[in-house]
Parts: C-alpha cells; structure tokens; sequence
C-alpha cells in the first residue's frame, strides 16, 4: 500500500470518526424539539452534550485539512464545487457553537428559546447537507479535463443526494436518541428509548434504498461486507434497545454509522471524486495526491498528534460520563 492509499484510508477513518461523535452531537439537538416537552428537559438534552460538542468537531477540521494537505486537488475542486453547501454547513455551524454558548448568558425565556431553535434548525439542515454532500462525492459529479467543477448547485440536489441527506439525518437522529437514553434518567429517558425505536426503523428503510443504490451504482466486495455489519449492527442497536440495554444499544447505533461511512468510502476508492461526464477525468488518490515527500512528513506528524488527540476526548469523555436529569440541574445549577 503505497502512502497516497495510506492517507484516503486515514482521510476515511477521521471522517467516520466525525459522523460517529457529531452524529450523536446532531441527533440530540434535533431532539430538543421533538423529544423534549419543555425548557427543562431541553436544558437537560443540550446538557448531555455541552462538555463535549465543540471536541466533536475537531474531527472535521482534522479531516479537511488532512484532505488539503494530501490530496490538494481533491481539495480544490471539493470545496469549489460545493461552495454554497460548504459555506451554509460553516454558517451553521457558527450559529450553532454560539447558541450553544450564548443561550444561558441571559434569563429571559425569549432569548433562551431563540438560541434553543438555532440549536434545532442548525443540526437538522447540518445533519441534512452532510448527506448530500457525501451523496454527490460518491455518486459523481461534473468534473472537466481541467480537474474543475463544471456543473451548477442545482445539479448536487440530485434524487441521490437528497436521499442520502435524509438517510444522514434520521441516522444521526436515531443515534441521537439512543445517546440520549443512556445519558439521561427518569421519563425523557423512557421515552428517549422509544422514539429511538421508531426513528431506528424510519432510518433503516432509507438507509437500506441509499446503500443498495450505492451498491448497486459503485459496490464491489468489500462495500458488500460492510454493507451487511450495517445493517447487522442496526438490528442489534434496535433489539439492545428494545431490551433497555443503552449501552449496547448506543455501541451498535455507533457501529451502524461506522460500517455506513465505510461502506461509502470503500465504494468510492480508488477515486476520490468521479466524473460523470468521463471517467478518464476523474480525481483519483493517484492524481490528487500531493508529492510522496509531503505524505510521509504528513504521516510522521500525524503518527505523534493523533494518539494525544484520542486520549484527551476519551478523558473527557469519561469525567462526563454520568447521567443527568431534570434534578440534577436543580442540584448543580446548571444550564
């Protein structure tokens, strides 16, 4: 395996990483709207992630500059191409780290709901876009002999893609909602569960029509087996969740997003982003990728970073382990 497959592989695996942390990240703050019944238990949703959130997200600043650094035409025509669904997924994001920070600065209930409505109507079109721009990575786009995008936005809002946007966000609302189980207590815990249930089938159907899609368009064998531990996992995460058991049921719903995301990635290689109007001009990990020199100092950095990186969130995740409630806020002061 030669550095430039190395770095697709490790481009991959931060991704998956970010779908699986921000995933859960999304799915709740989709739920303060549909599972919470007041200000309360919205405190608590939003609580469960607010030590926690803003770490999920160096996953993402991970993957986009690792994807500058080692396939910077990869890059270019990425983030060209896709500029105004990239900028409204960076808007959103904006907004969202601010609610997340500003809505407790002030007591009264119409500053705090506003900022709790930017936290919904952020992580559902964030979660809804990812979708679509992963729809449109895989499936294919209008690339040139130049290496340039030369389609138009409308094109990326393609059956395929819209598809893959509401697969993205009922997953990561499922997700969401088993997290939510395991980390709250009492009646919003109960009712986590169930919603989890129905959202849990909700997702598999879609899944089940974008993965076979994407099989049937781009799949070969490894696809196929990932392919089968996703839809295995979605079975266990639904059954541990029938059963009461959150924690299993979180570790399946998390394995489900994982074997998803890497069933697109393995469908995608060796390209990078394929051309639909020749396949002859389509990015591959061969001709995006920068010089061999560049990945193995790239390689040697990341080598000594990425282990600091996963001790620290998982400490962090461990110190905030412990499940709250409606009395826990009372008791802590929390908000």
């Amino acid at each position: 395996m030669q550095l430039h497959d190395v770095w697709f592989v490790l481009i991959a695996v931060l991704w998956i990483g970010y779908f699986f942390l921000e995933g859960f990240d999304f799915g709740v703050g989709v739920l303060t709207r549909l599972l919470a019944r007041d200000r309360a238990e919205r405190r608590v949703l939003i609580n469960t992630i607010g030590p926690v959130w803003d770490g999920n997200e160096v996953w993402l600043l991970s993957a986009g500059g690792a994807t500058f650094a080692a396939f910077p035409e990869w890059y270019a025509t990425l983030f060209s191409g896709f500029y105004l669904p990239f900028l409204v997924i960076l808007l959103c994001l904006i907004v969202r780290g601010v609610a997340f920070e500003y809505r407790a600065k002030r007591p009264e209930e119409s500053w705090q709901n506003r900022w709790e409505n930017a936290i919904f109507c952020t992580s559902v079109l964030v979660a809804f876009l990812w979708g679509v721009v992963f729809g449109n990575i895989v499936r294919g786009v209008r690339i040139d002999a130049h290496m340039e995008y030369a389609g138009n936005l409308g094109d990326l809002f393609n059956p395929y893609a819209l598809l893959g946007g509401l697969v993205t966000l009922t997953l990561f609302t499922f997700h969401g909602a088993v997290f939510t189980a395991l980390k709250t207590l009492g009646d919003i815990r109960q009712r986590a569960r169930r919603m989890a249930g129905v959202l849990g089938l909700v997702a598999g159907v879609l899944a089940a029509g974008f993965l076979l899609w994407t099989q049937a368009d781009r799949g070969n064998t490894a696809s196929w087996i990932a392919l089968g531990i996703a839809v295995a996992a979605l079975v266990a995460a639904l059954a541990a969740n029938l059963a009461g058991r959150e924690g299993w049921a979180f570790t399946f719903s998390g394995v489900t997003v994982v074997a998803a995301v890497a069933m697109l990635f393995l469908a995608l290689f060796p390209d990078v982003m394929p051309s639909t109007l020749d396949e002859k001009w389509s990015l591959t990990v061969t001709n995006a990728a920068s010089t061999p020199y560049t990945l193995k100092i790239m390689t040697w950095c990341a080598a000594i970073a990425t282990p600091v990186v996963l001790l620290y969130q998982g400490w962090t995740y461990w110190v905030f382990r412990k499940r709250i409630g409606t009395k826990s806020l009372a008791a802590s002061g929390g908000h």
